[in-house]
C-alpha cells in the first residue's frame, strides 16, 4: 500500500457515519478480501523519455492518490491500494512487473485501475489482462478503448516507448490469432503523422478526431462508441489525460491544443455504463505533476479514477 501519509485528509466526524472520504475507506488487499477495485501505481516515464517527451510522469501515481484521498466516498464496493510496482532495469522490466501485478489482482477477483506513468503502461496492463482472460475466459472478445490525442501505434522496430503500446498489442494479436479490436476517441490530426493514420486504417482501428468529439457531435460520437462496443464481450479502458484540453489538464506529457471536453469524456463513461458491458480494468496515463497548475490535472485524474471505480466490473455507484 502507498504510504499512510498519502492517504490522509479531512475528517467530518460531526456530520455522522456517512460523511466519509476515500482516505477513510481504502485499505491494502488481503488474501480473503472481497472483490473490489485495485489501485496500482506505475511510476515510470522511461517510455516518455524514449519517445522524446517531457519527463515527470513517474511522479504521477502518488500525486493522483493525494488528490483521491480527500474525495467524498460514494461507492458500495471496496477499493484497495496495491501500491506502486517495483522494478529494476529497462522499460520492459517495468511493464513485466505491472503485467504480473495486474494478472494477480484480476485472478483474485479485483478490477485494477492503473495510475501512470507514461502510456507505455498499456502494454503492461494488456499483457496482465490477456493472461487472465486466457485462463479464465479465453473465448471472450476483448476490446480496447483509448481516450487519447495520439494513436500510440508507432513502430517498435527501434524499441518500445510510450508511443508504441498499441502497435505492440496489434502485433501480439496477429501472432496469437486474437482479434484486434481497438478504438481511439480524441485523435488530433496535428499530433499524428500520415503514417500513423495509414497504420490505423490498415489495422482496422475505429477512431474519431477531436474535432468530432465536441458537444455538437455528441450524438454521432456516442453512436460510434455503441457500434464499437457491440462487437466485443468485455472492455479494457485506457485514458491518456492529454485527450483533455490543455486548460483542463496542463500537467501532462504532451498538452493538447484542442482536446476533448471533460464533460464529453464523462458522457462516454456514462454511455459505457448504460451499455452494461463489463469493463475489466482501466488506466489513467501521462499525468505529469511537474507541469501541473494548482493541482488542476491531479484533481481531474482523481475525479476520473473515482468515476472509473464505480464503472469497473458491474455498476456499483450508489444512486
Amino acid at each position: 500500500m502507498s504510504e499512510a501519509k498519502v492517504w490522509s485528509g479531512r475528517i467530518d466526524s460531526a456530520d455522522g457515519p456517512t460523511a466519509i472520504r476515500w482516505h477513510q475507506q481504502v485499505r491494502a488487499p488481503q488474501e480473503d478480501s472481497p472483490a473490489g477495485v485495485s489501485l496500482i501505481g506505475y511510476p515510470c516515464d522511461l517510455g516518455v523519455y524514449i519517445n522524446k517527451g517531457r519527463v515527470g510522469a513517474a511522479n504521477g501515481p502518488d500525486e493522483i492518490i493525494k488528490a483521491l484521498a480527500n474525495l467524498p466516498w460514494h461507492l458500495s464496493r471496496p477499493v484497495y491500494d496495491c501500491g506502486n510496482i517495483q522494478w529494476e532495469g529497462e522499460l520492459e522490466d517495468a511493464q513485466a512487473a505491472l503485467a504480473n501485478k495486474v494478472f494477480k489482482q484480476l485472478q483474485a477477483g479485483h478490477n485494477p485501475i492503473v495510475l501512470g506513468g507514461g502510456h507505455d503502461v498499456a502494454w503492461g496492463s494488456f499483457q496482465g489482462l490477456r493472461r487472465h482472460l486466457d485462463q479464465a475466459a479465453p473465448d471472450k472478445v476483448l476490446g480496447i478503448l483509448n481516450l487519447d490525442a495520439h494513436f500510440d501505434l508507432r513502430s517498435d522496430s527501434e524499441g518500445a516507448s510510450s508511443g508504441t503500446p498499441f502497435q505492440q498489442i496489434a502485433k501480439y494479436c496477429k501472432n496469437t490469432g486474437k482479434p484486434f479490436h481497438y478504438a481511439v476517441f480524441g485523435i488530433s490530426e496535428y499530433a499524428n503523422t500520415r503514417a500513423l493514420f495509414d497504420r490505423a486504417d490498415k489495422l482496422g482501428v475505429t477512431y474519431l478526431k477531436d474535432s468530432h468529439c465536441g458537444f455538437t457531435q455528441l450524438g454521432p460520437m456516442l453512436r460510434a462508441l455503441d457500434a464499437f462496443m457491440s462487437k466485443i464481450d468485455c472492455l479494457y479502458l485506457t485514458i491518456d489525460l492529454d485527450v483533455l484540453p490543455a486548460a483542463t489538464a496542463p500537467g501532462v506529457s504532451a498538452p493538447a491544443a484542442c482536446g476533448v471536453p471533460l464533460e464529453v469524456v464523462e458522457a462516454m463513461l456514462d454511455a459505457i455504463q448504460r451499455k452494461g458491458l463489463p469493463v475489466l480494468m482501466a488506466d489513467i496515463a501521462e499525468y505529469n505533476p511537474t507541469y501541473d497548475i494548482d493541482s488542476r490535472t491531479a484533481r481531474v485524474a482523481a475525479r476520473l479514477a473515482a468515476r472509473l471505480a464505480g464503472l469497473l466490473g458491474k455498476p456499483t455507484t450508489k444512486a
